[in-house]
């Protein structure tokens, strides 16, 4: 299938729930090494609630920062130096941006979750609720505490990329998610 057909499809869509850890200590072993060691700015949203407490215990802060947001099929490509965008899940092949952006691959089911929330409360633009009439749709569900990327997946694989011979990256290696 082609990107198109992924996302009319809805193949992109299965459920993570719990295990969204998993590819999210992936894509942030990529961005860490894509960043090659300089700081990097998140975009705020939903890229930034993935990754963005991570990045920073990582990475040091300053300027010359990197920035890091969403692009893909459907989507579209912000101006940034990389971009987090969906490995096709029936070929391997990295959706790559027109622009100059560095790619940085994330799981296609996680990437479809950052870029097309699948739980979205829609409220009234203008106005508001008539009188005496209350809401009754539950409200959007909250994690009890703060996302951590799997530190295990993320070591996992730092270790099988070739750039971790290099000292600044086997230090954040041995250091940890």
């Amino acid at each position: 299938m082609g990107w198109a057909e992924l996302l009319a499809t809805g193949a992109l869509w299965p459920r993570l729930s719990e295990y969204r850890d998993i590819p999210a200590g992936v894509a942030l072993a990529h961005v860490v090494v894509a960043a090659r060691g300089a700081p990097v700015e998140v975009a705020p949203g939903p890229v930034a609630e993935l990754l963005g407490r991570a990045l920073g215990a990582l990475l040091p802060a300053g300027e010359g920062a990197k920035r890091l947001d969403l692009a893909g099929p459907g989507f579209g490509e912000p101006t940034a130096d990389l971009v987090l965008v969906p490995v096709h899940p029936q070929t391997g092949e990295v959706w790559q941006p027109r622009t100059g952006a560095m790619p940085v691959p994330v799981d296609a089911a996680l990437w479809a979750e950052l870029a097309f929330p699948p739980r979205r409360t829609r409220l009234p633009v203008v106005g508001g609720l008539p009188a005496g009439v209350e809401r009754d749709d539950p409200l959007p569900p909250h994690a009890w505490y703060p996302f951590q990327p799997s530190g295990e997946a993320f070591r996992y694989t730092l270790a099988r990329i070739p750039a971790v011979r290099e000292p600044w990256l086997r230090a954040i290696y041995e250091r940890g998610c």
